[in-house]
């Protein structure tokens, strides 16, 4: 990597070819690797930004430049399992760039530089981030280091073939499943070979009144009866081995991707909806599992009938065998040209699918929405729009196979005809004899009826293999909250946090710019400020849900990046706005964070919680089930039980989200009674909607537009007529702070909510 690259590491072709074209003070912002070309076969190139051009290189070919001038907008483009990147000039598309979902991220980050490029907000001496693990530069815009973060290359070709290290335990079962697929193919060969001696030395002797043996006779027949008898047992046992491997590989398969989903962080899954994760999980691996059982039992058979039948054609009659594989390369080329159709529709198909998906976990969970607002007809046109788009794609996918399975069939038979044809003038001349016809045209039937089987497996491998990319798709994701690779175990945390320059953007949009705070172990701080001013994003950085752009978030000293996630965030109780709580009882709610908790340390929880009282009077009490997301109990008891929740933890550092925003005020009043408790001895930081709430606060940080303009305690704030006094007097107008009773009156409460 040259000085140019400033931290940005290009591949070393890549590097070979546009390092020495860099100008002097010329340095590289970022490299999309693509893997696609423009039929979407696998080929690479690379789209290489510095902060005066844009470089297009590939393995054989001149390296193209465009200037900044030349180029008016960097168009992304998602398309499932692929997508682009089109480089448009004024009146023309200069060039388009392909690549696998995996690359999106890549892709995504140039489209930043370059805007940012374009806007002027792209600091050219701007010095490097450190990073707090290894000491070393940070790339430009970047939160995570390249020495100390594991890369996860993305695969350019996703295939099947992925999914064998998930069945590395099972190796030796699937030895066995193949071995018996092989035993039981063998013996299936048997009768075919019988029927040659079965028809020349006796049924033809005996339709001619010839004499003819008996005992071969019976011999015949009972080898065709064993042979079928032993290839049925051996088909049966090799089924029920490969489908209990199967399910073993798939469930391992769901397991991994699950906890590769947790690991990711929030960004991730604000990009995707939940219909399509769920559907990769479920309906995805399921396809697979349906591929491997089906399919590829059926792939191992066919290929070893077609080799063994194979070697007994070529030693009984070589010419006639050779005469067999005339139809083969039309067949051959037919399942190239269909592979390569089926493989944008089943992609359309699952697309469709997810949509679908989507729609009903989008509507069903809200469905008391639905009906409150009368839409039940624009959700079922939605619904009925996706159901149509997956009509479409399968209207696709059927015009493919109508065409090729009946083409392939008619090609068998043609092949069988040639055969037929062959044999009868073979006959004829003394050749062969009849019962030698019989037997090959048996094991014709058997070759030519595996051939058409293989051909039609080009649209369940399809099937499979999309649905394995798209798995495989989330596999490839990396967290954008990268672990530290020398971690600093937080221990028992004070609660002592420092802002240092703290900025952060979403995609091109700045929310924080050098913010700066200190925070007392135990000090309770108030976040008040306008919508979108910040204060949601701030808590997630301290949190680290994110991480910051620019700066650094220390706890007790410590750059919250050297700690472990995990153990950092099990020392941070959060309190939302709007509580989640999990299908199960209340006890198991409030035992979330610390499932190995006692009944006895559950209920003292929730009596400081102001919740036992409630509780108490459900039907079954702490054993009491309560529905999914908790919508059989009020807003204000699921807000205490989530204080329960965060208090069991026994947190150092606090967060409240706007916890009584959405209340009434006889339930604000046990809420507060909740919070004191909750808050007492710990670091807080409370994002309040409601001001009133903040005067038990040690200090106010009032935000706006991503800057901090006030901070002080709630008193001297209010004396000193500034940005907090407009919020407090709009609030409560002319009413005493004490009352409240004109909150829901004041003209400008919209202002202070989160941002």
């Amino acid at each position: 990597m040259t000085p140019a690259s400033q931290g940005v590491e290009l591949p070393s072709d890549v590097e070979q070819a546009v390092g020495p074209r860099l100008e002097a003070g010329e340095r590289v912002l970022a490299v999309l690797e693509c893997d696609l070309d423009e039929s979407l076969a696998y080929a690479r190139a690379a789209l290489v930004l510095t902060n005066r051009r844009l470089f297009s290189w590939q393995p054989e070919g001149p390296l193209a430049t465009w200037r900044q001038t030349e180029v008016a907008e960097l168009k992304l483009a998602s398309h499932g399992p692929t997508g682009s990147l089109s480089l448009l000039g004024s009146t023309e598309r200069l060039a388009v760039f392909r690549f696998t979902a995996g690359q999106t991220g890549q892709a995504r980050r140039i489209v930043e530089q370059w805007t940012a490029l374009q806007s002027g907000d792209l600091d050219e001496a701007e010095a490097p981030a450190i990073c707090p693990s290894c000491g070393g530069p940070l790339p430009p815009g970047e939160n995570q280091c390249p020495t100390c973060t594991p890369k996860i290359q993305p695969r350019a070709h996703v295939s099947l073939l992925r999914l064998l290290p998930f069945a590395g335990p099972w190796k030796w079962t699937i030895g066995l499943g193949i071995l018996l697929q092989l035993t039981m193919t063998a013996a299936s060969m048997v009768p075919p070979y019988l029927t040659m001696p079965l028809m020349d030395r006796v049924l033809i002797p005996a339709n001619e009144g010839r004499p003819f043996s008996t005992r071969l006779a019976a011999l015949c027949l009972l080898g065709l009866a064993g042979s079928a008898l032993v290839a049925w047992l051996l088909d049966w046992a090799k089924r029920y081995v490969l489908a209990w491997v199967s399910e073993r590989v798939l469930a391992s398969l769901r397991n991994h991707t699950y906890a590769h989903l947790h690991r990711l962080s929030l960004e991730f899954f604000g990009r995707k909806r939940t219909g399509d994760l769920i559907s990769r999980l479920s309906s995805d691996t399921d396809r697979i599992n349906n591929f491997i059982v089906l399919y590829v039992v059926e792939f191992v058979n066919d290929m070893a009938m077609i080799a063994m039948t194979s070697v007994i054609l070529l030693v009984i009659h070589p010419l006639l065998a050779v005469v067999t594989l005339v139809p083969f390369p039309v067949i051959a080329y037919l399942v190239h040209r269909a592979r390569k159709r089926l493989r944008r529709a089943y992609g359309q198909n699952f697309r469709a699918w997810s949509d679908m998906t989507s729609a009903l976990v989008d509507t069903i969970p809200g469905i008391r929405v639905v009906k409150a607002f009368a839409q039940e007809r624009r959700e079922i046109a939605r619904f009925k729009r996706s159901n149509d788009e997956v009509v479409q794609a399968a209207d696709r996918i059927n015009k493919t196979w109508s065409f090729f399975g009946p083409t392939v069939s008619l090609l068998t038979e043609v092949g069988l005809l040639v055969v037929w044809s062959f044999a009868v003038w073979q006959v004829t001349r003394g050749g062969i004899t009849a019962g030698t016809v019989i037997m090959f045209v048996a094991y014709i039937g058997r070759f030519y009826g595996k051939l058409e089987s293989l051909s039609l497996m080009a649209g369940a491998t399809q099937r499979a293999a999309n649905a394995a990319q798209r798995i495989f798709e989330i596999l490839d994701c990396k967290p954008s909250v990268a672990e530290p690779v020398k971690p600093v175990q937080p221990g028992k945390l004070r609660g002592q946090i420092e802002l240092r320059d703290v900025c952060f953007q979403y995609g091109n949009r700045r929310v924080l710019h050098d913010v700066g705070l200190s925070i007392r172990p135990g000090e309770m701080i108030g976040l008040v400020g306008p919508s979108g001013a910040g204060k949601s994003t701030l808590v997630n950085l301290v949190c680290r849900f994110y991480d910051v752009a620019q700066g650094a978030i220390l706890v007790d000293g410590v750059d919250i990046r050297s700690y472990p996630i995990e153990a950092y965030r099990k020392r941070i109780g959060i309190v939302l706005q709007e509580p989640f709580l999990f299908f199960g009882t209340i006890a198991e709610n409030i035992a979330y964070g610390r499932p190995d908790a006692t009944r006895e340390e559950v209920v003292a929880t929730a009596r400081a919680a102001r919740a036992h009282e409630f509780i108490l009077k459900l039907p079954e009490g702490y054993d009491s089930i309560v529905g999914e997301r908790g919508q059989s109990l009020s807003g204000g008891e699921r807000q205490r039980i989530s204080i329960a929740r965060a208090l069991l933890i026994d947190p150092a550092i606090l967060i409240l989200d706007e916890a009584t925003s959405s209340v009434d005020t006889e339930t604000e009043r046990e809420i507060q009674l909740a919070l004191e408790n909750l808050t007492r001895g710990r670091t807080t930081i409370a994002i309040a909607h409601r001001l009133s709430t903040l005067r038990r606060a040690d200090r106010v940080v009032v935000l706006e537009q991503g800057r901090v303009v006030e901070v002080g305690p709630h008193e001297e704030l209010l004396q000193s007529s500034g940005r907090y006094a407009k919020l407090h007097k709009a609030q409560f107008d002319t009413t005493s702070p004490e009352s409240g009773a004109a909150e829901d009156e004041a003209p400008e409460r919209e202002e202070v909510r989160s941002g």
